[in-house]
């Protein structure tokens, strides 16, 4: 099961202001300008995939479940809050009897996304959907590009395992807690985390340290005395000194001497330096003419997706690998640009009214109004053709063709017959209330494994990956076309 409290793991402290102060200033100034129960619709999305990759994986969502569940300000909250000296009565008593009353709804963990369609979309009293702003934003990107990384690592792997092996080089606690969890989802089969399995139910795993072997008199006797600990899970580190002339022949003998007179088989030699593809090679030939074809081959050392891929195109013999630094920090691109938008409002009388934010910079132009994603599949492949934004009361008829097209290059069009479509968004809040149950992180992994099969090879690649379409119907384009050029016409006057 996983932790369902809103509080930090560290201390216990609770996490409802864990906020971007100007939340708090908005919503005194939503309260005082008589607009803070005004209905608002706020997009949390993407506008570029890291690492120059060709699709995302969705992860973060049962953290921001959390978050939203237990939101509650405490007394020294609005005590420190009143110590301001800046925020008016109304807010500080309208904090105090806080209830969450927004509806929510987000694309599901574990499936593939893409730029500029909404991950979460939020509807609600405007000052409680900007209020979760940093929040959303902080566990959807943390968690959405761990994710990612380890999944680019995992399809690298070639369906070798790949075990998450980064706490200590982990951004604080809470980056390697998440990043753990995160890097499951994405395809690794286990964790150096031990608190993530007490948490997540990711199978924690973990062997010795350089340091074990040091503090014996010989390599050989630390190997010894770890094989009669564990000889039913004798792993052994063989690079302390000199893989081939040391580590490898005295896991030989430890093997010969105290596991297979007992009955059990070595299960494993990691090596932590080194040219790995090299050594793997060797230890593999030593291995199998010993006798010992069986016993893994693990490494590690500062991998990720390029080596891994590199290694295995050159012939290195690898059961497993351990993942650490590059993975849990996704050193190679380490930020994930996650933002949240207004999107629409409603007016008196209930009616959407759609919200624009336009910018000289075309990747920064919002799609306006309240939407929906559909996935397209083609039924023959079921291999995924497009995502199309809709607006929300838009209804797909899978009986009649389907035009897309590019919404910039709007002359690049295709018409698709013989397919099936998906809504992606699914609701977990409905007017404050949870109304969704996240799958554990282990099933989400599966579902990862299922979605991305149904994306095309080409989608796939790590370098130059063909460009998923991501398009808007007719009609939300022509929502979009009439704000842009209200707002172009009113700012030329």
């Amino acid at each position: 099961m996983e932790y369902t409290k809103n509080f930090d793991v560290r201390n216990g402290r609770n996490l409802t202001m864990l906020v971007d102060f100007y939340e708090l200033t908005m919503g005194n100034g939503y309260l005082e300008s008589d607009i803070g129960n005004k209905i608002a619709y706020f997009d949390m999305f993407f506008r570029r995939v890291p690492d120059g990759g060709g699709y995302c994986i969705m992860a973060g969502v049962q953290q921001v479940i959390e978050y939203l569940s237990n939101l509650k300000f405490s007394k020294d909250d609005v005590e420190y809050l009143k110590s301001k000296n800046i925020f008016s009565k109304e807010f500080l008593d309208y904090l105090e009897n806080f209830q969450f009353s927004c509806d929510v709804w987000a694309v599901p963990e574990g499936n593939p996304v893409f730029p500029n369609e909404p991950l979460i979309t939020v509807k609600g009293p405007a000052i409680q959907a900007q209020f979760i702003e940093t929040m959303i934003l902080l566990t959807i990107n943390h968690q959405t590009l761990i994710a990612t990384k380890a999944n680019r690592i995992c399809r690298a792997a070639e369906g070798k395992s790949v075990m998450e092996f980064g706490s200590r080089r982990a951004q604080g606690y809470d980056g390697a807690i998440y990043g753990a969890r995160a890097a499951a989802i994405g395809g690794c089969s286990s964790t150096a985390c031990a608190i993530a399995e007490q948490m997540f139910g990711i199978p924690a795993i973990g062997t010795m340290a350089h340091s074990w072997i040091q503090l014996f008199p010989t390599e050989y006797e630390s190997f010894k005395a770890w094989a009669d600990v564990y000889p039913d899970n004798c792993i052994l580190l063989i690079d302390t000194y000199n893989v081939l002339k040391s580590g490898l022949p005295n896991a030989i003998k430890v093997f010969n001497e105290v596991l297979i007179p007992k009955g059990y088989r070595p299960k494993g030699i990691r090596i932590d330096s080194g040219d790995i593809t090299y050594l793997s090679k060797k230890c593999r030939e030593i291995l199998d003419a010993e006798g010992f074809s069986d016993v893994k081959i693990i490494v590690s050392n500062s991998l990720d997706e390029f080596i891994i891929r590199d290694v295995l195109s050159q012939g290195a013999h690898i059961d497993s690998f351990g993942v650490g630094e590059r993975l849990i920090t996704a050193k190679s691109e380490p930020v994930f640009g996650g933002v949240y938008k207004l999107a629409a409002v409603e007016d008196n009388s209930g009616n959407i009214v759609a919200k624009i934010k336009i910018s000289e910079n075309e990747e920064k132009i919002t799609n306006p109004g309240f939407k929906k994603i559909y996935r397209i599949f083609d039924k023959a492949e079921n291999k995924a053709i497009a995502d199309l934004i809709t607006l929300n009361d838009e209804v797909i008829d899978e009986n009649e063709p389907i035009e897309i097209f590019d919404p910039v290059f709007t002359w690049k069009k295709k018409k698709i017959k013989e397919y099936y479509v998906k809504e992606l968004m699914v609701q977990i809040f409905d007017k404050g209330q949870l109304v969704y149950e996240s799958p554990e992180v282990m099933d989400i992994r599966e579902i990862v494994k299922q979605e991305t099969e149904r994306m095309w090879p080409e989608v796939l690649r790590f370098e130059n990956p063909h460009t998923y379409y991501v398009d808007l119907s007719k009609k939300l384009w022509d929502l979009k076309q009439e704000l842009l050029h209200k707002y172009s016409s009113n700012y030329e006057e």
